[in-house]
């Protein structure tokens, strides 16, 4: 097994090209030490930046992850997310405050507001500031953001300087922000953050020809080529959830497969990259 791939945030922090999710984990006490137990395989096999919510199962989730990382807290990258109804400055203390409880730490390493709502953007990045200063959180990001949210946020006043990566749904069924969003990130030097790279699974099956295909030459899974191509060029962030260790062990596999031109020519053409601009998809 090769070294973990990471890429940089802007201030110089490695983190991992391929982390872990959370997704659903939290809702069945009944499956608490199993998803328990991938995380931390997760986390011994160099996944060690995890993707959490406040959201997810009510904090269910966050618990999952508090316990997992339970005397390891310095070996992993923390990532969690707020409501937008929490996005003021008063609201967003008190519930990283709530995080930081369930997640048994001091500190979460990338807090990101969940999607847009209604506070104005002014009013969030205040509300990071305070926390960035208060060394609540190491670093602060938004999720679910177009480029036109991106422009207007780089337009504020210390907007670029505080936010620092953006999550969203990008797979092979959903390219479309390789039309403008995922360069406008790279022209600035901020990672993106992958939720759902497979799919929801979908990829996984081996029912696209090409992914079979491409899967069968190098010995791999669909799921693997699927994760491979996410993080191919070294800037994409993949948060795949696996639920049980052999999930995961598959999982990490991928980070070690290195499609050739060959392989990324018949990906195009059998999930073809948008030629026009398209709507953020965030299902």
């Amino acid at each position: 097994m090769n070294p973990m791939r990471t890429t940089t945030l802007p201030g110089g922090t490695a983190v991992p090209l391929l982390g872990q999710g959370t997704w659903r984990m939290g809702e069945d006490r009944e499956h608490r030490r199993r998803e328990v137990s991938a995380l931390r395989t997760g986390m011994e096999l160099g996944m060690t930046l995890i993707d959490t919510a406040e959201m997810y199962a009510d904090g269910g989730a966050e618990r999952v992850v508090g316990e997992a990382i339970r005397g390891r807290r310095d070996d992993v990258f923390i990532v969690s997310k707020l409501y937008p109804q929490n996005a003021t400055p008063e609201r967003m203390r008190k519930a990283c405050e709530r995080s930081l409880k369930r997640l048994g730490t001091e500190r979460i390493d990338l807090y990101l507001l969940h999607w847009r709502g209604d506070v104005a953007l002014r009013r969030m990045l205040d509300g990071f500031a305070q926390l960035l200063a208060d060394e609540k959180i190491a670093y602060a990001g938004v999720s679910n953001f177009d480029v036109q949210d991106m422009d207007e946020l780089a337009r504020l006043k210390d907007g670029l300087d505080i936010i620092v990566a953006n999550e969203v749904l990008y797979n092979l069924e959903k390219r479309g922000i390789e039309y403008d969003l995922l360069p406008w990130m790279r022209k600035r030097h901020r990672p993106v953050i992958a939720y759902s790279p497979i799919e929801e699974g979908l990829l996984a099956g081996g029912t696209h020809r090409a992914l079979a295909s491409i899967a069968e030459r190098h010995d791999a899974t669909a799921a693997q080529v699927s994760l491979a191509w996410v993080v191919r060029d070294g800037d994409v962030i993949a948060i795949p959830k696996a639920a049980t260790v052999a999930h995961v062990k598959q999982n990490r596999g991928a980070v070690d497969l290195k499609l050739t031109a060959r392989d990324l020519d018949e990906l195009d053409e059998s999930f073809a990259p948008p030629e026009e601009r398209m709507p953020l998809a965030t299902r």
